[in-house]
């Protein structure tokens, strides 16, 4: 179980402003690397940790590009707060298609669950946060119950929640069109596929503006409730944030559009 401060300081490390990045950026911790198969994961702990919530990180880039690096300024603010951090590798486009890389996560994952502990991480309260394409996978394999025990999700910045009403609503396009180029994989690709009639963790979702983000959401949100664990009702929100036209000003997440999440009462 995620309480409810660890689910919303968790969600703040996905969206810190530019400044409190760049200040974070420059005290980042050190990880130690592992390999869980087929690719490596870095972890990241505090000294002395122990029993302490842990992030579990999917990057992005298209399904295509990215690496298990490039996770800002999330390590510092989340150890300084009583976290543990994962970032992983996964395997690329064309090398590995997407259901491949779906896989990818849920082998990370099951490694992460088996082993943090010895790392001062609580493998009853992992987090699994994912960004763009991590976005989609953390939402895939989390909502279809491939990360047995998550304890919440945190979902930053995907239309491909449902690929059928994004295809109709005009948003299949550029890397969407090229990585998802086969209708017939549409359904079991699309996290929207495995809300009705399951029970899946608090989840917080954050998109920006753009064509067909929202339409992607709307099958992801379709169900009464998301529900979450046993003896709690879950309440789900919406906060507006707007992004300021001066992109230096600090304070304001660099999010325009609204954040949906589900908290525990």
């Amino acid at each position: 179980m995620i309480d409810r401060r660890s689910l919303i300081m968790a969600s703040m490390a996905a969206m810190l402003p530019l400044e409190a990045s760049a200040a974070w950026k420059t005290r980042r911790p050190t990880p130690e690397t592992f390999d869980y198969g087929p690719a490596k994961l870095d972890i990241y702990a505090p000294d002395g940790a122990i029993g302490l919530p842990v992030v579990f990180f999917v990057h992005g880039g298209t399904w295509q590009f990215g690496k298990r690096s490039q996770v800002d300024a999330k390590p510092a603010f989340l150890l300084a707060n009583g976290f543990c951090f994962v970032s992983i590798d996964y395997r690329m486009l064309p090398q590995a298609n997407v259901a491949t890389q779906a896989g990818d996560v849920e082998k990370a994952y099951a490694y992460i669950r088996a082993n943090i502990a010895r790392h001062g991480g609580d493998p009853n309260r992992i987090v699994g946060m994912g960004h763009s394409a991590g976005c989609h996978l953390v939402a895939l394999t989390g909502m279809r119950g491939g990360l047995p025990g998550i304890a919440a999700l945190i979902l930053d910045d995907t239309r491909a929640y449902d690929l059928a009403a994004l295809a109709k609503n005009g948003g299949m396009v550029r890397a969407y069109a090229r990585v998802f180029s086969d209708p017939a994989q549409w359904a079991a690709l699309s996290p929207a596929s495995y809300v009705d009639g399951r029970k899946h963790p608090p989840t917080f979702i954050a998109y920006s503006r753009g064509i067909g983000p929202e339409r992607g959401l709307q099958g992801l949100c379709r169900a009464p409730a998301l529900d979450g664990h046993q003896g709690y009702a879950v309440r789900r929100q919406r906060l507006y944030v707007r992004r300021r036209a001066d992109r230096g000003r600090a304070g304001i997440p660099e999010i325009d559009g609204w954040l949906i999440f589900t908290a525990l009462d």
